[in-house]
């Protein structure tokens, strides 16, 4: 839990220690959804970590407020999308005693920055129907509902995209 005193703190997971609990929070993030990543190789992506979110075209964070692992959040080169010069943010996840505080707005626009410094010119991202909340956060950072960009099995799912320009 968070308040006004707490202190976060943002880690680039781009080496140990910091890929353990990272992997850690991911496959929290896939418990809670309720649906089968594997259509996205899920496990190859937790094993080769930091794979596609090494820099300088990736970043995955971590999220710690007052030293307790909190969230995480990553972003990822796009190729083969219809729009140039394309990132993805992927697993964004706060843990749920750590929801309502604002560390899921803290994690996304961190990523827009990074996107931003790396010279994307769009983000991408995709994100579920019952995730009314995270889509409300996406809209307030500027993202906006786009045709899907990929196949996703998955029913309801939202495709949205910011420009970084």
């Amino acid at each position: 839990m968070t308040d006004d005193a707490s202190v976060i703190t943002l880690i680039r997971a781009d080496a140990e220690p910091h890929l353990a609990p990272a992997r850690e929070l991911l496959r929290e993030y896939a418990r809670s959804l309720d649906v089968d990543l594997c259509f996205q190789n899920f496990d190859d992506e937790l094993a080769s970590l930091p794979g596609d979110y090494a820099a300088p075209a990736g970043q995955l964070l971590l999220a710690l407020v007052d030293g307790a692992l909190a969230g995480c959040g990553g972003l990822r080169a796009l190729a083969d999308v219809d729009y140039a010069n394309a990132c993805e943010m992927k697993r964004l996840y706060v843990r749920p005693a750590f929801r309502r505080f604002g560390l899921g707005r803290v994690l996304a626009q961190a990523l827009l920055d990074e996107a931003r410094r790396a010279g994307y010119s769009v983000m991408l991202l995709d994100t579920l129907d019952d995730m009314e909340s995270a889509r409300g956060l996406y809209a307030s950072l500027g993202f906006e509902e786009i045709p899907p960009y990929y196949f996703n099995p998955i029913m309801g799912a939202h495709y949205l995209k910011a420009e970084l320009d």
